[in-house]
């Protein structure tokens, strides 16, 4: 009986004395003690966690040495290893990239002849001890309004021929800014054309209402003329004036010098414009010969 009932549980070994101390201590159990029924599993309650991050100090100790991080013994990639994002950078402001349609542009570049060309198209002057750039390609239609037609008397004077029927219509959209070049144009040009004493041949005829140039222009070409043209100008030869040129040169009287309105001429046909200069190296556009064969016949047909 007493056998049996030894039978049905773990014996637990007896406690040893340690020597060196009276008090005993018991050994740790080698195995554990198990109640209720054989298939009935034993619950173990879990460890208790502290999830406060206030730690003190003491609750941290210290770091065991076989922790220690060498930064210098990692092992980091090469630089090769790296992926290279600078070409797949998505341009947010382009839809075409973010479907993955995105097509690069290359730079346009330009043949040694383009390039020099592109220099040709704006010209840097000074007028007025001032720096100008004046656009070449805009004006290039207009650019016979100005032109030298030879010299008269003894010496360097010059005759500069101006045709206001090569001015630009004043309907355009870009009217005004034609017009601002071609002033700049005019007067470097004439500058450049202009070494001593001079006279100005302006071709009125065959020029119609909206072409001609206003108030505002002539008077700006005026102000801008240098005091040495202004000076060195000999005379002003209106040929085939008309109405509006004889209004316009009246309004503007009152703001500009005696000298200059003494300068002032009015020819009437060419005939009287060969008695005055020289004709061999002035172009005469075919619409002023053509009015001015017009109106020789008329001023023949009224008498």
């Amino acid at each position: 009986m007493i056998l049996q009932v030894l039978q049905g549980m773990d014996l637990v070994p007896e406690t040893k004395m340690t020597s060196e101390g009276s008090e005993s201590r018991p050994a740790p159990p080698t195995s554990l003690p198990l109640q209720g029924a054989p298939g009935q599993r034993k619950k173990l309650s879990a460890p208790r966690i502290s999830l406060s991050l206030d730690q003190s100090e003491d609750d941290l100790g210290e770091t065991p040495d076989d922790l220690d991080i060498n930064v210098d013994d990692l092992d980091t990639p090469d630089e090769g290893d790296y992926l290279d994002y600078t070409d797949h950078e998505m341009d947010w402001d382009d839809p075409n990239t973010a479907n993955g349609s995105r097509t690069s542009e290359s730079i346009p570049t330009y043949a040694a002849e383009e390039e020099r060309q592109d220099g040709k198209l704006w010209r840097t002057v000074i007028i007025g001890e001032q720096e100008h750039r004046i656009n070449m390609k805009i004006i290039e239609p207009y650019m016979r309004v100005i032109s030298h037609g030879g010299y008269y008397g003894n010496g360097a004077n010059a005759i500069i021929v101006f045709a206001a029927c090569f001015l630009p219509d004043s309907d355009r959209e870009d009217y005004h800014e034609i017009m601002e070049n071609l002033f700049l144009y005019v007067i470097s040009t004439l500058e450049l054309m202009v070494a001593e004493d001079y006279m100005i041949v302006y071709l009125n005829g065959a020029t119609p209402h909206r072409r001609m140039p206003g108030l505002g222009w002539l008077k700006k070409c005026y102000q801008m003329i240098d005091r040495r043209l202004r000076k060195n100008l000999k005379s002003f030869i209106i040929l085939h004036p008309s109405w509006f040129i004889r209004t316009i040169l009246a309004i503007t009287k009152p703001f500009i010098s005696t000298k200059f309105s003494s300068k002032i001429k009015y020819v009437n046909s060419l005939d009287e414009l060969r008695d005055l200069i020289p004709m061999e190296y002035i172009q005469i556009p075919e619409c002023i010969i053509s009015l001015d064969k017009e109106l020789k016949e008329s001023a023949e047909n009224s008498k």
